[in-house]
């Protein structure tokens, strides 16, 4: 699986990926409009959403399903990172879609600190379902 892979240490702050995106996803240069962070993530807001909205997609990339987002801004709030938003246009959160599968953030860091690349698939939700699920069982018993 292909996946967006941040290296925050190798970044210099010249904002050269938040151009991109913000010309890739509105037309225009303007960094405070980018969906992308340097910083490492996990889905939270996968979690946190109570319709079950945000799904992963083709390319990897966790996709806002916008006939079933009800606008609640739960995963906003869930996301430590700063990756999700809430257009007040549509009442409804977006997020970073990977520009289909060759993302512009990654094309324009000049230091490598955003790459794409193949990696394993890692069940990062799998060991927490079992923790949790043991641990409920064991109270219910």
């Amino acid at each position: 699986m292909r996946v967006l892979k941040i290296h925050p240490e190798k970044c210099t702050g010249c904002l050269r990926c938040e151009l991109a995106c913000s010309y890739m996803q509105t037309g225009d240069y303007q960094p405070a409009k980018s969906v992308i962070r340097v910083s490492p993530f996990e889905a939270w807001c996968m979690t946190a959403c109570p319709v079950g909205a945000i799904t992963i997609n083709a390319v990897g990339a966790k996709d806002v399903v916008d006939d079933r987002c009800v606008g609640c801004k739960l995963c906003t709030i869930a996301c430590p990172y700063g990756t999700m938003f809430y257009d007040p246009s549509t009442r409804k959160a977006f997020k970073c879609n990977l520009c289909g599968g060759a993302p512009a953030c990654a094309e324009a860091c000049p230091t490598a600190a955003i790459t794409y690349e193949d990696v394993e698939t890692a069940d990062w939700l799998g060991d927490f379902a079992r923790e949790r699920t043991a641990r409920v069982l064991a109270e219910v018993r």
